[in-house]
């Protein structure tokens, strides 16, 4: 997607305080619905970084595997707690732990310090590499089917079992 820079910086500022407040949410609320909204937000928002680097295909693999699969799961085991173990308020997170609070804010020191001292040149993808990824993102597509049907096929009906066995559960929690 080729956007002129002042509206891909936007997109890019709209989608990374989205993710700031979404990741915000999922710490800092203290009941457990809105903390899995938030990280419904949170995993909405990566999806969406793929799309000005013109990996749609990632982006659509995202959405569906981790928001449309993956979090709902999560909201349903959330939604069958009992509510006595929860408030039900929409408060924030108090820091009671020390512990906790020191370990949280060593890894937040950490990562800003090493966000500063990384040297984001070689990261950052120029158009000529652009170009080059959207050659040969048909053949990729390609390839994941061809791999999707013969050398991963057993780990993928694994998979889609287990997830058809996580919502048969669910339902039969949900029954009783």
């Amino acid at each position: 997607m080729d956007l002129p820079g002042p509206i891909h910086d936007i997109l890019l500022v709209f989608l990374g305080s989205g993710l700031i407040l979404g990741s915000l949410g999922v710490v800092l609320l203290t009941n457990p619905i809105f903390s899995a909204f938030s990280l419904g937000l949170v995993l909405a928002s990566i999806s969406l970084f793929y799309i000005p680097s013109n990996s749609y295909f990632v982006a659509a693999a995202q959405l569906l595997i981790y928001v449309g699969a993956i979090n709902v799961l999560i909201i349903f085991a959330v939604m069958f707690m009992k509510d006595s173990e929860y408030s039900n308020d929409f408060s924030l997170w108090t820091v009671g732990d020390g512990v906790t609070s020191l370990v949280c804010t060593t890894i937040l020191f950490s990562l800003i310090t090493t966000i500063l001292d990384t040297s984001w040149y070689g990261i950052i993808w120029t158009t000529k590499s652009s170009q080059i990824i959207e050659q040969d993102l048909i053949s990729n597509v390609q390839q994941i089917g061809i791999h999707l049907s013969t050398d991963f096929y057993l780990p993928f009906e694994l998979v889609s079992i287990i997830l058809l066995v996580a919502l048969i559960g669910a339902i039969a929690m949900a029954r009783q």
